[in-house]
């Protein structure tokens, strides 16, 4: 009987198409409809063959083929309406670019970022990057013992000139750009920041500083950024980034309140502990599940 519902992470055994959330709560993208909104989805998940297939232009800039004839087989419609969606994604809300090929071949389409105005800036291009795709893998940080996501201070105790941003108000390299205000009003709403700051009314401060953290990191054009003694990629880094919501930041603020240990570098903790939420939530509430069970306490 109750193998027909789903359990603690079962869900996550599944592969999905992500279809970015701003897509649905920004207002720029309110008069788009819900197929159109789905054919970006799949063309972020198409980005990742792209990558592996080479189909990189001079600019470094992602192109992906996905022909009229392959929306038609997607989402099940016609090739008037295949043809429509198209139009909306590029003339309606400025997120594709296709380019023609000619002689018969299949035009190239460039995906721009979904998290950017609408406007024609070649930097608003996806380029070799995987931010959306699940496909990235991410290594697991060391861990402390207790709480899922507390990260041992030994691995997060570095000087200022280890940061990715060596000031202590982040944001300098890209505060006030176009592209740092995009992402911050992505992640205010992709995080429900809103709510969390009504949640954790004396930790505003902090949250704050994790949202900045987060968007100082998406506007980074660094190759590596140091998190936990180790230098990762950006290109994963930000993927981990991309996958969070608001149950990872109350994760990541339950460890940072419960932790015992010394913190000498909140933010390279914190940063740490971000990176790590979406690897690490799920085997840590399902362990306290499994406790909790086996106490009688549910």
């Amino acid at each position: 009987m109750y193998d027909d519902f789903f359990g603690i992470e079962e869900s996550e055994q599944y592969a999905f198409y992500r279809v970015p959330k701003l897509l649905f709560t920004s207002k720029r993208f309110q008069n788009l409809s819900t197929d159109a909104k789905m054919l970006y989805g799949l063309f972020l998940d198409r980005m990742a063959l792209s990558q592996r297939n080479g189909w990189i232009d001079e600019q470094g800039r992602v192109y992906i083929i996905y022909t009229v004839e392959n929306i038609m087989e997607s989402l099940g419609c016609g090739n008037k309406k295949a043809v429509q969606l198209l139009s909306e994604l590029e003339n309606k809300a400025n997120l594709i670019l296709r380019k023609k090929q000619g002689l018969g071949k299949p035009n190239l389409i460039y995906l721009k970022k979904f998290t950017a105005a609408a406007g024609n800036g070649e930097g608003h291009f996806l380029k070799c990057e995987n931010h959306i795709s699940g496909s990235v893998e991410m290594e697991t940080l060391g861990m402390s013992k207790g709480h899922g996501n507390n990260t041992d201070i030994k691995e997060t105790d570095y000087s200022d000139t280890d940061l990715i941003f060596p000031s202590v108000c982040y944001g300098k390299e890209s505060e006030g750009t176009d592209e740092f205000s995009q992402y911050y009003e992505y992640f205010y709403d992709q995080l429900e920041m809103e709510f969390l700051k009504k949640e954790f009314p004396y930790d505003v401060e902090t949250l704050e500083v994790i949202l900045r953290l987060i968007v100082e990191v998406m506007c980074s054009k660094r190759k590596q950024i140091r998190i936990a003694s180790d230098d990762k990629p950006i290109e994963i880094v930000k993927s981990s980034f991309m996958k969070l919501n608001a149950e990872h930041i109350r994760f990541v603020m339950d460890g940072f309140r419960n932790n015992t240990t010394e913190v000498r570098n909140p933010k390279q903790y914190l940063l740490a502990s971000i990176y790590n939420a979406p690897l690490t939530i799920g085997p840590y509430y399902s362990a306290l599940y499994q406790h909790d069970r086996a106490m009688g306490k549910i």
